[in-house]
């Protein structure tokens, strides 16, 4: 086990000095396979690759089809259209409420995180900056609206985080609905009641909105220029309704649906079909890649002597499969910086033997689906990759606001999964 827990301790170390997990996580691999004793190359050029291929050949169609999705929601201005009639609705006044409402229906939409994250910024400073609220604020807004309910808990997201368990436990989307919604709700009101809070306590010390500054600055939004709002949130809708109503359709075609109804719709802007096309690639690639080397390194520790060790200290965990899944799925996630990465861990190691116990004890398949989904977001530690891009984007540190960050993004989703835990313990789902 000694390996293994060294191999975790390098992986989350050299993750939060910044190191790229596309090399790290082989490289720890090979310090895992030679403390076990395993053969080095074989251990890379076997397992590894095929955690590593595996993970890709299953996901990366649907990484792809939802980055291009998301980029053309973002470089037509969709997407930006949807968030500025929120903003209009809700009052800019109300920044917190209207940022997190818009990052939550794209993110609910299809939009990936980390084109949310791009798409919204300019909104959420002007609405901030209207309010006089504290930039401070603003990450954990984010992580509150586009990392958390909307990507793990509420039924027929179409976020890879919702996506990943349905060949495990052979469900669907809409997986354990009461559960989803029991726990998105705990995420969504305990979230926003805890920054609201926040922005109070800022604005007692009078830690007001400060203007961003370098590449952080951003320019005023012109609403004239922005696409129609109703023919912007018609492909959101139209991925969700094709997910989840039509079941017999994939994520693929549903993904694909909602580009060419972006495309149909914005097509005075076709010249620029072809570069947010190909950015929309050039960062699936990316997103695949990351994870499914994470993946990869699950492999290797799965595949060492020790892991057998490993597994029956889960397994013998004195409470119900549930709770020990849980840990399972959100130790990896922490530990992997990945809430996608960490799950695709547990599941390739432990997946298998979760779902002959739900089998055997009479225990719901769905359940452990949606609990999987909530545990593995409830994992933001400082070294998260999705959290180091927001932080980047928004020229903010780890120092203005991981405490916030924290809260929103793993206590309470913490919370929200052994609550569900509960409820799937009484036969709720």
């Amino acid at each position: 086990m000694l390996s293994i827990i060294i191999g975790l301790i390098l992986l989350m170390a050299l993750a939060y000095l910044g190191w790229s997990i596309i090399w790290i996580a082989p490289l720890v691999s090979g310090i895992v396979a030679l403390l076990s004793g395993m053969n080095i190359l074989d251990a890379y050029t076997g397992t590894y690759m095929e955690g590593f291929v595996g993970f890709a050949k299953d996901y990366f169609p649907i990484f792809l089809f939802g980055a291009i999705f998301g980029k053309l929601m973002e470089d037509t201005g969709a997407a930006q259209s949807v968030a500025y009639k929120i903003s209009s609705v809700i009052g800019k006044k109300r920044a917190i409420l209207g940022m997190l409402l818009s990052a939550a229906i794209l993110t609910y939409g299809g939009v990936s995180l980390f084109v949310v994250v791009f798409a919204v910024y300019p909104l959420a400073v002007a609405m901030f900056r209207e309010a006089n609220v504290s930039r401070k604020l603003i990450p954990s807004t984010f992580v509150l609206g586009a990392f958390t309910f909307t990507m793990t808990a509420i039924p027929g997201t179409p976020q890879i985080q919702n996506i990943i368990p349905i060949n495990t436990f052979e469900t669907d989307t809409m997986a354990a609905p009461i559960l989803g919604i029991v726990a998105g709700l705990i995420m969504a009101v305990g979230g926003y009641a805890y920054l609201k809070f926040r922005q109070k306590q800022l604005d007692a010390k009078d830690d007001k909105f400060t203007e961003p500054e370098g590449d952080n600055q951003v320019k005023e939004i012109n609403e004239d220029e922005l696409p129609n709002w109703i023919l912007s949130v018609i492909p959101l809708i139209a991925v969700v309704v094709t997910l989840n109503v039509f079941k017999e359709l994939s994520i693929l075609v549903a993904l694909l649906f909602g580009i060419i109804l972006i495309m149909l719709f914005n097509f005075k802007d076709y010249k620029d079909f072809i570069p947010a096309i190909n950015g929309g690639a050039s960062g699936s690639v990316m997103a695949t890649i990351n994870t499914s080397a994470a993946v990869g390194f699950g492999s290797v520790v799965t595949a060492s002597p020790g892991f057998e060790t490993v597994k029956e200290l889960i397994f013998d965990i004195p409470l119900s499969p549930y709770f020990s899944e849980a840990f399972a799925v959100q130790l990896l996630a922490m530990i992997t910086g990945s809430a996608s990465g960490g799950m695709g861990i547990a599941l390739e190691a432990l997946g298998e033997e979760y779902y002959d116990i739900a089998v055997e004890q009479g225990l719901s398949l769905e359940a452990f689906h949606r609990i999987t989904s909530v545990a593995s977001g409830a994992s933001i530690l400082p070294h998260n990759g999705a959290l180091l891009t927001l932080f980047t984007v928004t020229g903010l540190t780890h120092k203005d606001s991981y405490k916030d960050v924290f809260v929103v993004g793993l206590l309470i989703p913490m919370i929200a999964t052994i609550a569900i835990i509960f409820l799937a313990m009484m036969g709720i789902n």
